[in-house]
């Protein structure tokens, strides 16, 4: 179906099958956030995308790196890139691959692919999994970095709990939610973006400026002396590897809001910006991790940005930047679950959509996860018990799976071949970083009180 030259939305996972009309569909597919507008630029795709997938996890990975190995640890990032990198051009081409259909929200793709009822049940919670996760560590990361940045300037900072520091976070997260739509939030996102680079760059930086001064400080045995302890932590470095490339499940998203007509399709600007995306995101993650690693060794916290200290300034400056940056990753992972909690309340609920709904709706979501986050305030062990339960399959195997299902490519072909490798990597991230993620989780806890000053 195309309506004035653009590809209208047909099959839809959250609304095609309940009854309504291709006009009733359409109408709610102007007021829901994904679809309401569709004016995005391939520079668009870019920087919603660095925003997505560098997060705060390119932090953790110098510590992902101390408890797999120098090459281990690199090797596992590079395949990891390589990998994703991969399964993120076959959601950007699977979005169109039936003319005259556009699949705007993962759920709908899955829909088509395994079947109505199947294949939302496979894709949505997985999806939600991966967007609730984020936005719970990132009220984590927002306030943890704020108090950071503040007691490196202030001592007074040190008076005020972290908990404050989360609360504040949340409400400007409560200010940010009722933006109408994911391209109004172009400016937050580009923000982001730039926030991320900058701050990588300053870690990596600062990092090779330590490791200069105290050349022969660190130490680059594994983290773990016990059999145990190294097993558990190379499953929690799996998660938090998963974790750092979670942006496939906004991919169908921001395509959606990219103008597409029959001659130009949106798979193109789409991809031109996925690829400067993952250009930044190769820089961000390979320099901090390798030089996170040469400067402490095995003694480098789960935020490399804790074990730096010196100058002040400049690591207050970096920890702020961090703020910045998941004040905008945050609304990215939260917009698709706006869009499934509106597209519910209107179409199951029968609520009249406007902003009295968005603004309740919206709040309620946003107060839940920053409750999550006060109370399980550990960002090593988050980044690894989420980023193996859920991030590793909308990133790493699910979309190869659909492209099997859908393409049916040749035994030992090419996309035969690659698809299968992405799956067994993404199934055994699945099933083992969990279990290092939630024994870290158990570790912190021990020495954790409800509403203290920080984790530790």
């Amino acid at each position: 179906m195309v309506q004035s030259k653009e590809v209208s939305m047909v099959e839809s996972g959250n609304n095609s099958d309940d009854g309504r009309t291709n006009e009733q569909i359409d109408d709610l597919n102007k007021w829901l956030p994904i679809t309401a507008s569709r004016k995005a630029k391939w520079w668009y795709s870019a920087f919603h995308n660095v925003t997505a997938i560098v997060g705060a996890g390119v932090l953790g990975l110098p510590c992902a790196v101390s408890q797999l190995g120098w090459i281990p640890g690199i090797g596992m990032i590079i395949v990891s890139w390589s990998v994703t990198l991969y399964s993120f051009w076959q959601l950007v081409n699977l979005h169109e691959h039936v003319p005259g259909k556009r699949f705007d929200r993962y759920p709908e793709l899955g829909k088509h692919v395994f079947g109505l009822k199947r294949g939302y049940w496979m894709v949505m919670p997985q999806q939600m999994i991966v967007q609730v996760a984020c936005d719970i560590v990132y009220m984590v990361t927002g306030g943890k970095s704020l108090r950071e940045s503040v007691i490196m300037m202030f001592h007074w900072g040190r008076r005020i709990n972290q908990t404050y520091y989360i609360m504040f976070f949340g409400v400007l997260q409560l200010i940010l939610s009722q933006a109408p739509n994911f391209n109004s939030l172009k400016v937050v996102s580009f923000t982001a973006a730039v926030m991320s680079l900058s701050y990588s760059t300053i870690a990596s930086i600062a990092s090779i400026i330590k490791g200069i001064e105290h050349p022969k400080s660190a130490n680059y045995g594994l983290r773990s002396h016990t059999t145990a302890g190294i097993i558990f932590d190379i499953f929690n470095s799996l998660g938090t590897i998963a974790f750092a490339f979670a942006g496939h499940s906004v991919a169908l998203e921001i395509q959606a809001t990219i103008p597409s007509t029959p001659e130009r399709p949106s798979k193109g600007p789409m991809w031109r910006g996925v690829v400067v995306a993952y250009a930044i995101v190769a820089f961000c993650y390979l320099s901090v991790a390798a030089s996170g690693f040469w400067a402490f060794g095995n003694l480098v916290a789960d935020d490399v940005l804790v074990t730096l200290e010196h100058p002040n300034w400049l690591i207050s400056l970096a920890n702020f930047m961090v703020f910045l940056h998941v004040l905008g990753s945050y609304q990215v992972f939260a917009m698709p679950v706006f869009d499934t909690i509106e597209s519910f309340l209107v179409k199951k609920r029968h609520f009249t959509p406007g902003r009295p709904l968005r603004l309740i709706a919206r709040s309620v979501y946003v107060v839940l996860t920053m409750f999550v986050g006060i109370c399980i305030p550990f960002f090593g062990g988050l980044l690894g018990f989420f980023g193996g339960l859920a991030f590793s399959s909308t990133s790493f195997f699910l979309p190869c799976m659909m492209w099997l299902v859908s393409h049916k490519p040749k035994r030992w072909s090419f996309h035969w071949t690659a698809s299968w490798i992405s799956i067994i990597i993404g199934v055994s991230i699945t099933i083992l970083a969990p279990i290092g993620g939630a024994r870290t989780i158990i570790i912190s806890a021990k020495n954790y009180t409800l509403f203290s000053h920080s984790e530790e």
